[in-house]
C-alpha cells in the first residue's frame, strides 16, 4: 500500500438541526463512531439513493466523515464565496491537509492516528441539495450578491470529502499527524484476475 502523511487541522462533532458540527480540541473515537456525534451507530435508517428500500434499517458505513482543507478552497473559490467554508458548517467531523484528493481515496484505505485510533474508508461523499441549501444561506459571493442555491452542489462535485467506518477507539486531535495508507489489490489477489 502506498502511504503519505497528512494532518489534522480540525475535529468536529454534534447534532444540530442545520447539520453543522461543534469544533473541539479532540474528538473520542469508539467502534460505534465519535462520541457526541449524530452519526454514532452501528446501524443506520435507509434514504433516497441507498440500494435498500427507503425505511430498511441497514449497516452504518458513515459513523465519520472527512473533508479536505485544500478541496475546502477550492470549493469556496469555484462558488466566489467572499469568506471560507468550513467543516463545521459543512457537517464534517475532520479537517485533513496535506492529503492529495482527498475526496478520491478508495474503499478500504486507512487512516491512522497517533492515539492508536485507525478509520477505514468506506465511500466518496456526494454533495446534496440540502447542504447546498445551507451553504447558501451561509455565504455570499465577493461582489456581495447571495450564493445560489446550486453553487455548492455543483463546485464539491468529487470534492465533497469521505465518509467511513472506526476500525480502532482512540482519541483524534486537531494538530495530529494522519498516516494514510491508500489501498491497493492485494498482490496474491492482483495475481488471482490474471
Amino acid at each position: 500500500m502506498k502511504k503519505i502523511t497528512g494532518k489534522v487541522i480540525s475535529v468536529h462533532s454534534g447534532s444540530n438541526v442545520d447539520l453543522s458540527k461543534e469544533a473541539h480540541s479532540s474528538i473520542q473515537v469508539e467502534l460505534d463512531g465519535i462520541v457526541g456525534d449524530r452519526h454514532r451507530s452501528y446501524v443506520r435508517n435507509t434514504w433516497s439513493g441507498d440500494k435498500q428500500p427507503l425505511g430498511t434499517l441497514r449497516r452504518n458505513e458513515r459513523q465519520w466523515s472527512a473533508v479536505s482543507s485544500r478541496e475546502l478552497e477550492e470549493i469556496a473559490s469555484e462558488m466566489n464565496c467572499a469568506e471560507p467554508l468550513t467543516a463545521a458548517s459543512l457537517g464534517a467531523n475532520l479537517c485533513l491537509g496535506g492529503i492529495p484528493e482527498l475526496s478520491r481515496l478508495p474503499k478500504g484505505t486507512l487512516l491512522r492516528f497517533p492515539s492508536g485510533a485507525e478509520l477505514i474508508v468506506e465511500e466518496y461523499n456526494p454533495p446534496c441539495q440540502d447542504m447546498s441549501n445551507i451553504q447558501a444561506s451561509l455565504h455570499r459571493t465577493k461582489s456581495g450578491d447571495p450564493v445560489s442555491p446550486l453553487a455548492f452542489s455543483r463546485a464539491a462535485k468529487l470534492r465533497r470529502g469521505i465518509v467511513g467506518v472506526v476500525e480502532a477507539a482512540g482519541v483524534i486531535a486537531a494538530g495530529d499527524h494522519v498516516e494514510v495508507e491508500i489501498y491497493a489489490t492485494p498482490p496474491w489477489l492482483a495475481l488471482s484476475e490474471q
